[in-house]
């Protein structure tokens, strides 16, 4: 890898961050097209069914194209999808080398789209900021290869590990700027899921709030128009329907069994889907399975200590992101999490990705070691 194949990749990716928003469920790829040390054309995918970057990039660059160089963050497609294959549009572009970041991991693609360009004479590398391409679109490249969402459990907390008061009271744990981030998870996300006991205890919506975002006016309006899936995880289907999580619009509901409250909740818009499990609770990794071959690339799971902990003893989740205050809650308060162990060697390892201030409070990103 050259610094300049570095340089123009990194130029790719920036790009390809401005679809964070609204490329679901197709991932975020940038392009740039540079011709004897000039970029000619750039582009970035912008949401779903419309042109990719490659098709961006080369219009702007026109006649120049021919001869220049294509970097690209994603494997150039090379099937018929709701878009023409990027790949024969570069080779109609005449250009003389395309670099890519990282393979496609679609099975429609997987390698096609660069032997293409191969067989037309077209110089290929890859593996350029590998990486980093994968970091950007890791819930897509899991959806790909396993069929399942990356699952992102979001937790707060105070210093002393408690997450909410004896009586359930929570707001706020964490200031302004962590909520705001908050809001840019639930945002990035393909959807955002919850359960009963927080939205009955909470109010909890899950919804988006643009004002808060604390992002440009292109990002925000990107990301009010392309919200996330709502999910609520009510095994007996205890959330009435006129609470404010179904007034803030469609959801979809996974309970044990259906009864009347079922019927009532499909009358209102909302979709009602029975997934019982075998221990008495809903069956997390089936509804999973159902958000993945929906397309759901990313799940951002907002809940109480029992339903993360749920996820977190099936073993279902890829990476946390907890939010510390600069407080204490004191003993009687709520764990992070409802995960009875007896053993140290039965602890959980983490591998800590990040941590970052947000106002007065720390983000740390961490993820199981497996």
């Amino acid at each position: 890898m050259s610094a300049l194949d570095a340089h123009y990749m990194a130029r790719a990716l920036e790009l390809a961050r401005k679809g964070l928003y609204s490329t679901h469920p197709n991932p975020r790829v940038g392009c740039v097209i540079v011709r004897d040390g000039e970029v000619v054309g750039e582009g970035w995918h912008l949401r779903a069914g419309e042109p990719h970057a490659e098709l961006h990039a080369l219009r702007a660059a026109g006649e120049r194209a021919r001869g220049a160089t294509a970097y690209v963050t994603l494997e150039p497609c090379s099937h018929h999808g709701r878009t023409p294959p990027c790949a024969d549009a570069l080779i109609r572009a005449g250009v003389a080398r395309v670099v890519a970041a990282m393979g496609d991991p679609n099975p429609q693609v997987d390698g096609g789209g660069l032997q293409r360009l191969r067989e037309a004479g077209i110089e290929v590398a890859s593996g350029v900021l590998e990486s980093e391409a994968r970091e950007l679109n890791a819930g897509f490249v899991k959806r790909m290869q396993t069929g399942l969402p990356l699952v992102r459990v979001k937790l707060a907390m105070s210093l002393d590990g408690r997450t909410a008061m004896a009586s359930g009271e929570s707001q706020w744990i964490t200031g302004p700027a962590a909520r705001a981030e908050v809001q840019r998870l639930r945002a990035r996300s393909s959807a955002v899921l919850s359960g009963a006991d927080t939205v009955l205890q909470d109010e909890a919506r899950l919804t988006v709030r643009p004002d808060e975002l604390g992002l440009d006016d292109e990002q925000r309006a990107l990301a009010a128009g392309r919200l996330p899936q709502r999910v609520l995880i009510d095994g007996r289907l205890r959330v009435p329907a006129d609470a404010p999580f179904f007034k803030a619009g469609a959801a979809l509901v996974a309970c044990c069994a259906e009864g009347d409250a079922a019927g009532v909740l499909r009358g209102r818009g909302h979709e009602v889907l029975a997934l019982p499990g075998g221990d008495g609770h809903v069956d997390l990794p089936a509804l999973l399975r159902l958000l993945g071959e929906r397309g759901a690339n990313e799940l951002l799971v907002e809940a109480g200590p029992r339903l993360a902990g749920a996820f977190a003893r099936a073993g279902l989740v890829d990476e946390y992101q907890i939010f510390v205050a600069p407080k204490l809650l004191g003993s009687d308060a709520r764990p992070l999490l409802d995960w009875p162990l007896q053993r140290m060697a039965e602890a959980q390892q983490l591998q800590i990705q990040d941590i970052r201030a947000f106002g007065d409070d720390w983000r740390i990103r961490a993820v199981p070691r497996r």
